[in-house]
């Protein structure tokens, strides 16, 4: 009899290790989503830190305040890009670095790409100045 006891804890104590374990997996698997996560939120920070906004008002000024009004939600031939740093693109999107920097890029709606036209620099201290709008 104690034979069979022996046996039946030894399976309770095989389950309970085997339970710790894949709680322990999930638990690393959680942590290290959680890790990405702040990554990404580090990378947009430093995305957004490499340009100069005091030079990207001039690039804006020339290049840029033809169509869009920085100080404005007014449109001119483009939509007023005021208030931008509180969240919102006039398209609806998020204004994130990544997604000004696209528009930027890509234009549309009548605006033109600047992909070519502007250099890396050029565009990063844009995309600074826009988002302090």
């Amino acid at each position: 009899m104690l034979q069979e006891e022996w046996k039946g804890m030894k399976k309770i104590i095989s389950m309970a290790l085997a339970l710790s374990l894949a709680m322990t997996m999930g638990f690393a698997q959680s942590q290290k989503g959680n890790k990405k996560k702040t990554e990404k939120t580090e990378k947009a920070a430093k995305a957004a830190a490499k340009g100069d906004p005091e030079k990207g008002k001039e690039v804006f000024e020339g290049k840029c305040n033809i169509c869009h009004n920085p100080d404005s939600k007014e449109k001119k031939i483009g939509p007023g890009l005021q208030g931008l740093k509180d969240g919102k693109l006039p398209s609806g999107k998020d204004a994130t670095h990544d997604n000004i920097l696209a528009n930027v890029n890509a234009g549309g709606g009548g605006m033109p790409a600047f992909k070519e036209l502007l250099t890396d620099e050029e565009k990063e201290d844009v995309v600074a100045y826009v988002m302090t709008l």
